[in-house]
Formats: structure tokens, sequence, C-alpha cells
């Protein structure tokens, strides 16, 4: 039977692991606003979640410079 004769290190091993967390999981579009956010998840942006108004956006303030 075939052993390693040496032991894999953590950054070879983490190196061969990398491709998989290339895309983000689970984002989609925001039927409310059109803005990204994560799926089943109230969107941060406007606040909508199942077609209705879970929580009350934020206003921002642009002139409190």
């Amino acid at each position: 039977m075939a052993v390693p004769q040496r032991r894999t290190s953590k950054t070879r091993k983490r190196k061969r692991r990398t491709h998989f967390k290339i895309s983000v999981p689970g984002m989609v579009v925001c039927p409310n606003c059109g803005e990204m956010k994560l799926s089943h998840r109230v969107c941060k942006e406007c606040g909508h979640y199942d077609g209705r108004t879970v929580i009350e956006p934020k206003e921002e303030d642009i002139d409190a410079e």
C-alpha cells in the first residue's frame, strides 16, 4: 500500500482547497429594490422580505457633514 513519505503541509493543503470558495453562495436580487442580498434574509437596503416591509430602512443624512 502506498504511504506518503512526507506530511502534507498546511499551506499546501490549503492551496489545494482554495477554489471551492470562489463564488459567494446564496446571493439573489431583491425583487423590491433590485440590490443584491443574501437569500432568505431581509434586504439591508429597503427592509423588505417576502413581499412586505419587515424593518424600516435607515434614513441617511447627506447634510450631516
